[in-house]
């Protein structure tokens, strides 16, 4: 598969990367990207400039350069890096990691559900990345001065399944090109209440923060507010008052899949944020009611899981790719809907 220059007008709002775009001024005499760049963009060392440029992720006049490009009088440069790093000590902790793969440049782990995967506002330790400092307390891309070591995607701290994380600059600059130029493929399973009405399609629908509460994201009209937005999904198995369907992703924004299900009418089943944590399909018995609170308390959490995750290994060029299977609490929901369906009658 051949990797195309990043579309820097299309970034997803992981949070992971940071976009910068700078003219160069008419009386600048020729300089080194790499000086240039550093010179001008704080924290930015030109180590970090080299690896972004040996990645692709350099932009001059919308053609990729190499490091060691001399910049010109208007040169037009953007650039895609790692957002700085804050001021956050990472605590390496011995956190258990279900780990599917690794080499000497990435490892993907299956998440389990309520691990955070980076340290933020209210979850300083515990999360993913003190799992990984401990683990990679040797390796200097995992030191105690950045918070997101290795990141190039993540996945909501209740959402279960597979993330890849990069070992080396190098791989993490790759990794992200494929992130966002959308050629990585991401598959996931969810248990969304009631039967959409087609069984297969496509949700289309710009993604933003919500005016009202700025914890959740909504869908906006196109050319209004939030970011282009694309999922498809497929029904997996019929459950009655609830379905398990497959969603994939082509564009990659926070919420995303939990979001474009709302929107579509059919909400991930027991998600706090989006309404999935009332019954909302089904009968008015008592007898039921019951049933769906213990499957919520079998499944505290939006029943959602990143099950197929593919890539090319940033140094190889050899597609990988990886499926897990649903994790217990899942599985054990969508047995007793089976049952229930299978006994209602």
């Amino acid at each position: 598969m051949q990797e195309k220059p990043v579309d820097f007008d299309d970034l997803d709002e992981s949070g992971l990367w940071e976009h910068y775009r700078l003219k160069v001024d008419a009386g600048q005499s020729p300089m080194r990207i790499d000086k240039y760049l550093s010179n001008r963009i704080d924290n930015a060392s030109r180590s970090k400039i080299q690896a972004a440029a040996d990645a692709g992720n350099i932009l001059v006049n919308k053609s990729q350069v190499k490091s060691n490009y001399k910049v010109k009088p208007n040169d037009d440069i953007q650039i895609v890096m790692d957002y700085p790093r804050r001021e956050i000590e990472i605590i390496p902790e011995d956190i258990s990691l279900d780990i599917v793969y690794e080499d000497d440049q990435v490892i993907v782990i299956n998440k389990q559900p309520g691990l955070v995967v980076h340290p933020g506002h209210g979850n300083y330790t515990g999360t993913l990345v003190n799992a990984l400092a401990y683990y990679y307390k040797d390796l200097p891309l995992f030191n105690s001065e950045d918070p997101r070591p290795g990141l190039v995607h993540r996945i909501d701290k209740e959402t279960s399944g597979l993330m890849v994380i990069a070992k080396t600059e190098l791989a993490k600059n790759k990794l992200s090109l494929q992130f966002y130029n959308k050629t990585t493929q991401r598959k996931y399973q969810a248990i969304i209440w009631g039967n959409p009405k087609e069984k297969a399609g496509t949700i289309s629908g710009n993604i933003g923060r919500s005016h009202s509460n700025r914890q959740v994201f909504t869908v906006f009209p196109e050319g209004d507010n939030g970011k282009h937005a694309v999922t498809h999904y497929k029904l997996i198995e019929e459950l009655g008052y609830v379905n398990l369907v497959e969603c994939q992703l082509e564009t990659g924004r926070t919420h995303q899949i939990r979001v474009h299900m709302k929107f579509l009418g059919h909400p991930i089943f027991n998600d706090s944020n989006y309404g999935g944590d009332q019954i909302l399909r089904g009968t008015t018995f008592t007898k039921y009611k019951q049933f769906v609170q213990n499957c919520f308390k079998v499944l505290p959490r939006q029943a959602l899981h990143a099950k197929l995750l593919g890539f090319i290994h940033p140094t190889t060029g050899e597609e990988l790719i990886f499926d897990s299977e649903l994790p217990n609490d899942m599985q054990m929901v969508i047995e007793r809907w089976r049952n229930y369906i299978a006994n209602r009658g």
